[in-house]
């Protein structure tokens, strides 16, 4: 199939709407290269009128970025593979496996999505407490081990488009379910995987409730928790408040940059097959 080039109108009209989204991070950028003086004196202006690339490095001296970071590091990387591994298993069970209730089943999990956070937070919290997980980094990454509706629902509808017969050969070849799930589902869900660890990884790195409700030691915050507290204690100081947000923005901004294709290529092919 030949590809049409789109009308120029369509190109502008789709260069001025990621301009418009962009102003926010382009003039938070911008902000956090100003003198103090500058801030306060005109704070709509949009250059700088002298380049503070000093800003950054005060901005780390006020606050123990290097904790927060390897906090935020170390829950993204427990709440990725706690999704990908319950998630994947239980999106088996639904789409791959025939057995009695499951279209039932998979409707009250998908109905638990209707549920906000706010109604399981104090029984999970009483739980946790009994649990001895207060200020713990667990609280905050064992919930991930037992799934997650939209990411079950999101990894059953890419392993419904993976052709049956595929598994009808292993199974002839004598492979059980627990092969064909390793052996030959999982490497082709790559795409899906990828974007439901990246989903996970972004709403664990700005993730505020969670550690604002479990966590309550300095040493255990993460970014999103720690650019809080640098904001109240350096509310007057809006040139190093926008470098503390430049940091904290860059690390995911990266990720994207370099998984975008991945990531745009499963949420292209988790279709809706039933």
């Amino acid at each position: 199939m030949k590809l049409t080039r789109p009308p120029r109108w369509g190109i502008l009209l789709l260069l001025a709407t990621t301009l418009l989204f962009s102003i926010p991070l382009i003039w938070m950028v911008l902000s956090s290269l100003k003198p103090a003086g500058q801030l306060v004196e005109n704070p709509y202006s949009l250059l700088p009128e002298s380049w503070q690339w000093s800003n950054y490095s005060e901005a780390l001296d006020s606050m123990p970025y290097l904790v927060y970071l390897a906090n935020s590091l170390l829950l993204c990387t427990g709440t990725v593979i706690g999704s990908v591994l319950s998630c994947s298993l239980v999106a088996y069970g639904f789409a791959r496996l025939r057995w009695r209730g499951r279209r039932l089943l998979f409707g009250i999990l998908i109905a638990t999505m209707l549920l906000p956070w706010h109604v399981t937070m104090i029984p999970r919290f009483l739980l946790f407490r009994e649990l001895g997980w207060y200020n713990h980094l667990t609280a905050l990454i064992a919930p991930t081990f037992l799934g997650d509706a939209f990411f079950i629902f999101l990894l059953r509808q890419f392993f419904l488009s993976i052709p049956e017969e595929l598994s009808e050969a292993a199974r002839l070849d004598g492979l059980g379910e627990w092969g064909i799930f390793w052996k030959i589902i999982l490497p082709l869900s790559k795409p899906a995987l990828a974007t439901v660890a990246l989903f996970q990884f972004i709403a664990t790195w700005n993730d505020f409730g969670g550690p604002l409700l479990y966590l309550n030691d300095p040493d255990r915050f993460p970014l999103a928790y720690g650019l809080e507290q640098f904001v109240s204690s350096y509310s007057d100081q809006t040139h190093l408040l926008m470098a503390a947000a430049v940091l904290f923005t860059l690390p995911v901004i990266v990720l994207f940059l370099f998984t975008q294709r991945t990531f745009l290529r499963g949420i292209s092919t988790a279709g809706l097959k039933q």
